[in-house]
């Protein structure tokens, strides 16, 4: 390994080299050269494209570090601030420029001389972003934008007192995984009290993104939210039909599958009714311990499973590492979750999570670096669309990492035996995700097409939603006061409204690559690097289609992938 990955960053063609955002001063006169610059031929034109998508890199990927720094520490108040200004008042002044640049180049007579196949998906993003544009709405934005941090701050506060330690969330979680039923139980509680200790103010704080969100829609003449986000989503190749059809395939095809993996639950852990903490058990034999002691070894084992997959794939988790692209361990004053976060000048990407030393962190782990392969492959495109993939392409890269390593994480359990149940684990979160999926997606459709709902309303709405698609077999006799407040640690939901169902369907294609992958290996590995490559230069069932697999939410589709998943874990249960 070691000459794999280019360490180059891209050289900068526009702006100079040394040029440093800073005030919107130093800022200005290159949106203001870009307007006011003269286009009189094709070439021409092409060249203002590529000036104005260098600019968009260098504008967005030092955003981007600015998010890194904040979210890696909450209490950091100079990182805080540089964010709180590029959101306040970068943003704000760059947005009017880029409307009016998005209607210089789709009035440029020139326009349709460009080459269609590679500036098809770059066009129509430019016209959508046309038709959803309005003045009154910029600062509706960035308001939003501040408002939904205060999610991210509140549970990065969030702390567990346990046998006189305090916990992050995430750390508490992991008790849970190996704790006898009655301590389960009592950090479970613990967990959820801790989070209804700021419901109001999260409930509060909903209460005003669902009204700015609101009123954005209606500025741009939507009747709702929902509908103004799914064209601000660039959802061209499938509508909000096919999110109902989802859900009621997940409802119709795995619920089953998970109430025979319950039932197997309870019969292994020798009770007659099962309660939520209960459901963080192995099916059957134990838990796999822990996977690695530091986020050094989380770190060389994972490029070590990657590296069978793809040289190439453990390349660039190296290269992050030795670039300081990694911050995985979890702490107070930590934001809570994980993402990758590509940065399109550097082209080695930044892993966030919030490693505990469990099996979750491991799937964790190859799931962003799924993220972060693909960041990779589509770094040198110079179009800014092709780069900022949609999330059904996105999260194809990243759920089927998980998948296609797994037989390799003998590298974390050396031991047959924990490897076997680190894989009824794996396999059966697969099938887990997806009805928590359709569940907040759902909730989200009721949210913004009813945005005059009461808190009661919402409450009664959310058991309703849940109870329907969480039917697995689980009590929750006298704990419905933990349900109402499961939704609140959805960061989704306050942060990145609709961006969920994403998962569910990238899901469903992860499990297809898989399945190729089980019959043809090296195809398999290949067709899914192919289709990454691709980047957004094609539409989302294309780019699925290269991957050798379809885009299909149909009750036959996912009771077909469903079964196959069953199947694979009867073979390691029995």
């Amino acid at each position: 390994m070691g000459t794999l990955v280019k360490l180059v960053e891209k050289e900068r063609v526009y702006l100079p080299q040394t040029f440093k955002i800073s005030v919107w001063s130093k800022l200005k006169p290159y949106y203001h050269e870009l307007v006011k610059r003269p286009i009189e031929n094709t070439a021409a034109l092409e060249k203002w494209i590529a000036d104005w998508c260098e600019l968009n890199d260098v504008v967005g990927e030092e955003f981007r570090w600015r998010y890194i720094r904040f979210t890696c520490d909450n209490e950091d108040e100079k990182a805080m601030e540089s964010y709180n200004y590029a959101v306040q008042e970068l943003s704000p002044r760059i947005s009017p420029y880029t409307d009016q640049l998005n209607r210089k180049l789709n009035d440029s007579p020139f326009k349709e001389e460009l080459d269609t196949q590679t500036y098809f998906i770059f066009l129509r993003s430019i016209k959508n972003d046309i038709d959803l544009y309005q003045e009154e709405n910029v600062s509706i934005v960035s308001d939003i934008k501040m408002r939904s941090k205060n999610h991210g701050r509140l549970f990065s506060k969030m702390i567990i007192k346990h046998e006189g330690q305090e916990l992050t969330i995430q750390q508490a979680r992991k008790i849970l995984e190996d704790a006898d039923r009655p301590t389960r139980e009592m950090i479970y509680s613990k967990i959820n009290a801790r989070v209804r200790e700021d419901r109001d103010e999260l409930d509060s704080t909903f209460d005003d993104l669902l009204q700015l969100r609101h009123q954005l829609a209606l500025n741009a003449g939507f009747e709702n939210y929902r509908d103004y986000k799914f064209q601000a989503l660039h959802r061209f190749d499938y509508k909000v039909e096919d999110c109902f059809d989802f859900h009621q395939s997940i409802a119709e095809t795995i619920l089953p599958i998970l109430k025979e993996l319950n039932l197997l639950r309870k019969k292994s852990i020798g009770v007659d009714t099962l309660r939520p903490w209960d459901t963080v058990t192995a099916l059957t034999g134990n838990r796999p311990k822990e996977a690695f002691q530091s986020v050094d070894e989380l770190i060389k084992k994972s490029v070590q499973s990657l590296h069978h997959i793809n040289p190439l794939f453990g390349e660039v988790l190296n290269i992050m590492n030795q670039r300081g692209h990694l911050d995985l361990a979890s702490r107070p004053g930590k934001r809570p979750g994980g993402y990758n976060m590509p940065l399109p000048v550097s082209g080695i990407p930044f892993i966030f999570m919030n490693a505990a030393n469990s099996i979750k962190d491991v799937r964790t782990m190859m799931h962003e670096t799924g993220h972060a392969v693909h960041s990779y492959l589509i770094r040198e495109y110079e179009l800014n669309t092709s780069k900022n993939l949609p999330s059904e392409i996105a999260e194809l890269a990243a759920m089927t990492m998980e998948l296609l390593t797994m037989d390799y994480w003998d590298t974390f359990y050396s031991n047959e035996e924990e490897l076997r149940q680190a894989k009824i684990w794996q396999l059966e979160k697969v099938l887990v995700t997806l009805p928590w999926v359709a569940t907040i997606d759902k909730f989200q459709h009721w949210l913004y097409t009813h945005p005059e709902h009461s808190a009661q309303d919402r409450i009664q709405q959310w058991r309703s939603i849940f109870y329907e698609l969480n039917n697995e077999g689980v009590d929750w006799t006298g704990l419905e006061h933990h349900i109402d407040c499961m939704w609140h640690r959805q960061l989704h939901i306050f942060e990145v409204p609709f961006y969920y169902i994403e998962y569910g369907m990238a899901q469903l294609g992860a499990i297809a690559i898989w399945r190729n992958f089980r019959q043809n290996p090296q195809k398999a590995i290949t067709d899914y690097t192919n289709a990454l490559k691709l980047g957004y230069t094609r539409s989302i069932p294309e780019v699925y289609e290269m991957a050798g697999i379809e885009f299909n939410f149909s009750k036959a589709y996912v009771k077909e992938l469903g079964d196959f998943v069953k199947k694979e874990l009867e073979r390691l249960l029995f």
